[in-house]
């Protein structure tokens, strides 16, 4: 079956990143032999020189924006104004770009962050605009959503192919573990393997534990985004998730069993829990393009707990040495 990837040359920024090394990955094992990997020390995409740049050097046919500035709740609530300006003027400029220089297809993906803070549990693509999101993260989120609503309007005004993806959080080996920066599962991942380490006799965990998470495994993100890449065409936004959700207190005890921590996990209720449920309806997906997501939970954290500890254990030979 012919598809939108077929023979194209295709661009994806965020290249070099957590989920966008699986995408480049994936596009190369179905056979595209003409993918363009940019990444952020070669092209600034916040500057509208370094995405005019970037159409020149790639002239690209398909382009899938994964480029973003990300983190958790704490990077989120310190640098609100960096993660609305820096992700909407990649999205703006890159969109701009896209229908002058004739793109045929341009993938955004976007954030479960947009969804409103009491969205109705699952979320439903149909319930994206019925209140505001969840103040820690609002600046990242709305811009965002911002560049669904300019997919839309350059399809109606321009014809421009855009299509928007909304995954959940994402977790795997290869993630992000800095402290400063990083998503949960793998900042809990580092607290209690460390304190494993240490027999420390207790790991503090940020909130009351009592928020719910839904977690896609990195991997079926990417087929996920290549999927809709290659099939779907729609203007309305599509969910990426598994449908399954877990507590923050939950997660916690697995990865502390997992990771062989006995202590007591002490939850510090001064610090912020953040949307108080996150889970998604994932028909759109099966439906139009056939997304199902086929890592079970259980068995992508075993994975990355795994990859986390052998980095580490390299890391730590390599300061020895």
């Amino acid at each position: 079956m012919k598809t939108a990837l077929d023979n194209r040359r295709i661009c994806v920024t965020g290249g070099g990143g957590f989920l966008g090394q699986r995408v480049v990955a994936c596009l190369r094992e179905r056979g595209c032999d003409d993918v363009f990997v940019v990444r952020h020390d070669e092209y600034d995409l916040v500057r509208d020189e370094n995405v005019a740049r970037l159409y020149r050097d790639a002239r690209p046919q398909v382009l899938i924006h994964l480029a973003a500035v990300v983190g958790g709740i704490g990077a989120n609530r310190d640098s609100p104004a960096r993660f609305f300006y820096e992700n909407l003027m990649m999205g703006v400029q890159l969109i701009e770009g896209a229908r002058f220089w004739g793109v045929e297809k341009f993938v955004q993906v976007g954030t479960i962050c947009s969804y409103p803070k009491f969205a109705p549990v699952p979320f439903r693509e149909e319930d994206l605009w019925s209140g505001y999101p969840e103040e820690t993260n609002a600046p990242y989120g709305v811009a965002k959503k911002a560049l669904l609503v300019q997919g839309q309007a350059y399809r109606d005004q321009y014809g421009l192919n855009a299509i928007y993806l909304m995954p959940v959080n994402l977790y795997g080996p290869g993630d992000n573990f800095s402290p400063q920066s990083s998503h949960v599962i793998p900042a809990l991942v580092k607290k209690f393997t460390e304190a494993v380490e240490s027999r420390a006799p207790f790991v503090e965990v940020w909130g009351t534990g009592r928020a719910t998470r839904e977690f896609l495994y990195v991997d079926d993100a990417a087929e996920g985004v290549i999927l809709a890449a290659e099939l779907y065409d729609g203007r309305e936004p599509v969910n990426l998730g598994t449908g399954v959700e877990i507590s923050i207190r939950e997660l916690a005890q697995l990865i502390a069993s997992e990771t062989c921590f006995d202590g007591e996990i002490i939850w510090d209720h001064s610090k912020p829990d953040g949307q108080p449920r996150r889970a998604v309806d994932t028909s759109r997906a099966v439906e139009t393009f056939g997304f199902h997501a086929r890592t079970e939970f259980a068995v992508g954290l075993r994975r990355t707990i795994r990859w986390y500890k052998a980095a580490r254990a390299s890391e730590l030979a390599a300061v020895g040495s």
